[in-house]
């Protein structure tokens, strides 16, 4: 609840006139009844049109006012609960954008996703409903008591005798429902998963014929988070048939009071004509009050799942601890990998005793087998993970000992599924760093991009679906090269990027890389064809997480049997120049 409070102070000068407006607004709702009761008890026994006319112009003022009060404070009140959620939106989405991998690998990504959006709907939902109603309900509430207690003080005390087992109920079902909103976030967190997947793979499931398989297991999430949702709204549904029991059986004792008073002429009809009137306004105000926590229940849940991200400290933040680290690798070496092990789940390492330095302008290429441990290798490098022994280099420094945005900036990358947005070729190239016209273009270039961009309707300009959906495996790979190239970064990361291009466009990018690149750039290169590595400098054999051999291509032809049964299986152990 804490975050509720704190993302609405900024505004509680808005909120508070709108009270004001709203309390206005109440006052005059209340004194309706009083207005009724005299108009019954003292002007209609005189016969005077005037005085009951005059009342009733009064009567009509009251109800203007209250209307346009509600009307403008509700206004106001959507403002402040809009202007909240963004504010709360743009944080937790920033928080989240800075989270490590290994805190996205807990948290997961349909769960952020979901606290991102249902739970900062409650949170808007409440937080306008807190303004809309929480003024005037408890207004309703108290002055309803106090102006009934003013014309009967015995029926008021009837009434009040109820208020315990009211607030017994509520107390009860609002402390069982916190948990049960949690619990049916979870499920949302696993359905929001499963759809997910669905959607990215739906090519795959289309292909295979799964669609009434993944039905049926859309149809088991869906249906536990219908069991969690029915569970939950059954609990908060017994506030209003409880409060319309203890209510009703109030109203009863009131009315039998009351009958009794108005025979004995302790009483008036008018009296318990407005009694009754404030005795509607004190059932509708509870009822607001229990619809307040009811969405207090479910906010708080949302609440405290975005707490969770929200008070999650920065990970990967620069350890000055690292800053002196001693390296042994010889002047002018741009990375080092310093007896490097690394577990993702702390039991098994997934990598073990990697070492090897790279010096500026040189090319390493790693090859392996799938779960070799090729592409743990590229995220300790780029500092996704800290290591679990040993020590990363990069300039001699311990990546640790680095902020993000100082390793970011050393960095071009481009990965096998890699992402493009929905926007422009020249956006998704340039990606925020604002590069030249001239350094996009030459990107695409070397990228062998260039001649299909062309073609395209606006070339750059010409706009990307979500995910590059209206291009093909190819060309996506070739804007996603494009934007690693694009500035000619310190390092360049190429993990499995040409999987999906020829043997003849991976030879010219291989071509252009060594000719433009060369001395400018150190280049690591995760591949699965021997083609894409053979003229590296320093070539990894990854198998098991373990380096099985190291060395350049001829090297490992002659020492290293697994390297060169798959230069045989690819290329027959021919070299390709």
């Amino acid at each position: 609840m804490k975050y509720i409070i704190s993302y609405v102070r900024p505004f509680f000068g808005r909120m508070s006139v709108g009270f004001g407006i709203k309390f206005i607004g109440t006052i005059m709702d209340l004194f309706i009844p009083m207005l009724l009761s005299y108009i019954i008890d003292d002007i209609v026994p005189t016969g005077n049109k005037r005085n009951i006319y005059l009342c009733g112009v009064i009567m009509l003022v009251c109800a203007i006012v209250a209307i346009l009060g509600n009307i403008i404070a509700n206004r106001m009140a959507a403002r402040v609960a809009r202007d909240t959620t963004e504010t709360l939106r743009n944080d937790l989405f920033k928080r989240i954008s800075y989270l490590s991998a290994r805190q996205l690998d807990e948290f997961t990504i349909p769960s952020l996703e979901s606290r991102l959006t249902s739970d900062t709907y409650y949170i808007h939902q409440v937080v306008g409903m807190i303004q809309r109603m929480g003024v005037r309900a408890p207004c309703l509430l108290i002055g309803g008591i106090i102006l009934a207690f003013t014309l009967e003080p015995v029926l008021t005390l009837v009434l009040i005798a109820v208020m315990p087992f009211i607030t017994a109920a509520i107390i009860i079902v609002t402390k069982r429902g916190i948990p049960l909103y949690t619990n049916q976030q979870v499920e949302t967190d696993n359905m929001t998963r499963v759809v997910r997947e669905n959607t990215q793979g739906i090519r795959i499931i289309k292909a295979l014929g799964k669609e009434e398989a993944e039905r049926a297991r859309f149809d088991n999430t869906n249906s536990e988070l219908n069991k969690s949702e029915k569970k939950a709204a059954l609990n908060m549904a017994l506030t209003s048939p409880l409060m319309n029991l203890f209510l009703n059986l109030g109203l009863v004792a009131v009315i039998l009071v009351g009958a009794y008073r108005v025979n004995a002429g302790l009483s008036e009809a008018g009296k318990i004509i407005a009694f009754t009137s404030y005795f509607t306004i004190i059932l509708n105000a509870l009822m607001s009050v229990t619809r307040i926590f009811v969405m207090c229940s479910r906010a708080i849940a949302s609440a405290n799942r975005i707490g969770e991200v929200l008070d999650t400290p920065y990970d990967m933040q620069p350890d000055s601890h690292y800053l002196n680290s001693t390296s042994k690798a010889p002047s002018g070496t741009k990375i080092e990998f310093d007896n490097v092990s690394f577990s993702y789940n702390g039991i098994k390492n997934n990598v073990e005793n990697v070492s090897f330095t790279l010096k500026k302008g040189q090319t390493l290429g790693i090859i392996g087998p799938t779960g070799a441990g090729k592409t743990t290798l590229i995220a300790l490098l780029m500092r996704q993970y800290d290591v679990t022994e040993g020590a990363v280099r990069i300039d001699g420094r311990d990546v640790r000992s680095m902020s993000r945005d100082e390793i970011s900036k050393k960095f071009g990358a481009a990965f096998q599924n890699d992402f493009l947005f929905a926007d422009s070729i020249e956006t998704n190239i340039d990606f925020g760093r604002g590069l030249s016209n001239d350094e996009i273009k030459t990107a695409t270039v070397h990228a062998q991009a260039e001649d299909f961009i062309k073609d395209k309707p606006g070339g750059l300009n010409y706009e990307l679906s979500i995910k590059g959906a209206n291009i093909s495996g190819g060309q996506k790979q070739r804007v996603i090269l494009s934007r690693a190239l694009a500035g000619v970064p310190e390092i360049l990361v190429l993990d499995d990027s040409s999987s999906a291009l020829d043997y003849a466009t991976d030879a010219r990018l291989r071509m252009a890389i060594r000719e433009y690149y060369a001395g400018k750039t150190t280049s690591v290169i995760v591949a699965q064809r021997i083609s894409s590595i053979m003229h590296a400098d320093l070539i990894l054999v990854m198998e098991d997480g373990i380096v099985t051999g190291s060395g350049t291509h001829e090297e490992l032809l002659a020492s290293c049997p697994l390297y060169k049964e798959i230069s045989d299986s690819q290329m027959g152990g021919a070299l390709l120049e």
